[in-house]
């Protein structure tokens, strides 16, 4: 999971067998938005994911914790009373910085080949080049 500008916010570690759908409302509660001052938030306000995502399980948990689901609807899905939602586009299209994202953890030989054999050690990897990627972000125009 990752914010608007590609920062990665949040990661979970699943099994190969099961769809990471499942696993969305464990990584939506690890996430941690910074603010300049106070805590940070634990909700963002849209969550933008693509059709695999699309169930009555993640709209609830969207809809019950206040946060947009932009998730485009499966072909043979209605919504709720057979009723289609109007769906945000433009907001769905910069969707692409997750995915962009993910490309960029992956250049880490590390996390693309999967070396580390136990999941403990496969998510420590993976959270040291979240902050390689945060640092690089946040720290490398500086002179």
């Amino acid at each position: 999971m990752s914010d608007g500008q590609g920062l990665p916010l949040a990661v979970a570690i699943s099994p190969g067998q099961s769809h990471e759908s499942k696993h969305f409302e464990e990584t939506m509660n690890a996430v941690r938005i910074p603010r300049p001052q106070g805590r940070p938030r634990t909700r963002p306000k849209r969550v933008a994911a693509d059709k695999a995502y699309s169930n009555r399980r993640i709209r609830t948990w969207c809809w019950d914790h206040r946060i947009a689901a932009v998730i485009p609807r499966k072909s043979n899905e209605t919504g709720r009373h057979g009723a289609k939602r109007p769906f945000d586009r433009e907001t769905y299209r910069r969707r692409n910085v997750v995915e962009r994202c993910i490309a960029l953890l992956r250049e880490c030989r590390r996390i693309a080949t999967r070396f580390e054999k136990l999941a403990r050690s496969y998510l420590a990897m993976l959270k040291l080049a979240m902050i390689d990627r945060y640092f690089r972000m946040n720290f490398s125009n500086t002179a």
